[in-house]
């Protein structure tokens, strides 16, 4: 999904292999909202529910280690996406984003982290665009000689 994504949470040859990333530019918190509306609309169409509630309410793990959650390293996904959307859709400048009310530690870790991860996102396969601005064509950050912007 676009969230693990943008902080690089993915695993070159591993979890982001394939042919077509169908979610790739739908944010975490998007993902559980489709997730609760799937469930939501399964009774109506003569089906148990789909999505088992535990894959929805579980706790976003990379699974590389016991007792590890995303949310060890990273903000919660309301307010990763929130930032996510300000700073990379919406092309906000990190001061505005600090501005509506994010904390300054949350805006530099996901801004810095956007960047870092630029490599991986590279190789990448295609998938959908959904939101406004996607990775590929309408984000596009150097790889090399250590480019960084400053806060």
């Amino acid at each position: 999904n676009k969230s693990e994504m943008a902080m690089g949470y993915a695993t070159l040859y591993g979890d982001m292999a394939g042919g077509f990333a169908v979610i790739k530019d739908v944010t975490k918190t998007l993902v559980w909202e489709l997730a609760r509306w799937r469930n939501a609309h399964a009774a109506s169409m003569g089906e148990a529910e789909v999505i088992p509630q535990r894959i929805i309410t579980r706790a976003p793990s990379a699974e590389l280690r016991a007792d590890q959650t995303d949310q060890d390293s990273l903000p919660p996904y309301d307010v990763l996406d929130g930032i996510l959307q300000r700073y990379m859709e919406q092309d906000e400048r990190v001061e505005t984003v600090l501005a509506a009310g994010y904390a300054r530690a949350d805006v530099e870790r996901v801004v810095h982290l956007l960047k870092l991860s630029e490599y991986k996102r590279r190789q990448a396969p295609p998938g959908i665009r959904v939101t406004h601005r996607a990775f590929g064509r309408d984000w596009r950050y150097p790889i090399t000689s250590k480019f960084r912007e400053s806060f």
